[in-house]
């Protein structure tokens, strides 16, 4: 029996990807239905992928649930039951479509499986630093990503955050790993996690965190991410793991930053949940103490001693505005 095609609905889901659709889809002319889940994107990225032999899946985001991969599970276009989800900027190899296919030839009893991902930073595959995995291959019958308490939390729109589905069976584990390689500036890596980390700093102080990311964890992973959260100084540790313990260093430059930039994003969950919390504290500048007020109204800053100086006074006009 021939492997090819590979009976799995790929999704790739998108927004304005243009720089990225193309590279992503030429990897996945083995499988038997490709599909770009599209929202209303402004670029080419339709077009794009039309030519690269895609179907496009239109998809506007009505503010409930289900989010964009739960309601790609539920689509009933799909043709196949197991279902790969490839993000815009992530590259399958040849190694890993091949792995693929020998997996689909015999019935399975898994739910999912992870794929690990490699991430590229200044054109360099990273074979070191911390590594990341996903469960992107599912049964659509035995996986559903759980109702997570976030409609409020105006930058995480869209898509599920970083939560795994919950499974009705065993998961797996594939043996090759994804390759990362976003083809946008470094603004886009930190407009993406500036969403992300307002999103984790919400759910920890509205105290639905845990229970929404650790929904799909079992055993040993939801331990650990259980005891990763409430590490104190996590931003450090952070950094520690991928470039000490999983030898980031050895990648260089490249290994320097990707360390830097995982401790960065800890850091702004830190920031923002202790931002929100303080809001929730603090009292309103109305109900401040008289003294208080008394001491702030007392306070000159450099700024407004020169405009009341005599030498601003003596300026008719100035050029600054």
């Amino acid at each position: 029996m021939s492997l090819y095609p590979i009976p799995v609905s790929v999704v790739v889901m998108t927004r304005n990807e243009a720089a990225n659709i193309a590279e992503c889809l030429r990897c996945l002319g083995d499988f038997a239905q490709l599909l770009v889940v599209d929202s209303h994107s402004s670029d080419d990225t339709a077009s794009i992928a039309v030519e690269m032999g895609a179907d496009i899946v239109p998809f506007r985001w009505n503010g409930r649930y289900p989010k964009k991969k739960q309601w790609s599970l539920e689509w009933p276009g799909l043709a196949y039951d197991w279902v790969l989800f490839v993000d815009a900027d992530e590259r399958l190899p040849q190694a890993l479509v091949a792995e693929i296919a020998a997996l689909m030839a015999q019935p399975r009893q898994e739910a999912a499986f992870f794929i690990d991902s490699r991430p590229v930073w200044l054109g360099q595959v990273l074979r070191h630093g911390s590594p990341y995995r996903k469960m992107a291959l599912l049964h659509r019958h035995r996986a559903r990503f759980p109702v997570c308490d976030d409609l409020q939390i105006a930058a995480m729109w869209e898509v599920e955050g970083h939560y795994q589905p919950e499974l009705q069976g065993p998961v797996g584990q594939l043996a090759t790993a994804m390759i990362h390689a976003d083809e946008k500036p470094p603004f886009a890596w930190f407009d993406r996690h500036n969403r992300y980390s307002d999103w984790e700093a919400a759910l920890e102080v509205a105290g639905a965190g845990q229970n929404c990311r650790l929904a799909g964890e079992k055993g040993w992973r939801r331990l650990a991410k259980w005891l990763v959260a409430r590490l104190p100084g996590r931003p450090l540790w952070a950094f520690l793991h991928s470039y000490v313990l999983y030898l980031g260093f050895l990648d260089g430059a490249p290994g320097l930053h990707h360390a830097a930039a995982r401790a960065f994003y800890y850091w702004s969950i830190s920031l923002k949940r202790d931002w929100l919390r303080a809001r929730r504290t603090a009292p309103p500048p109305a109900r401040l103490p008289m003294a208080q007020a008394s001491l702030l109204d007392s306070l000159v800053s450099p700024a407004s001693a020169l405009t009341s100086s005599k030498v601003r006074r003596r300026t008719i006009s100035s050029g600054m505005r």
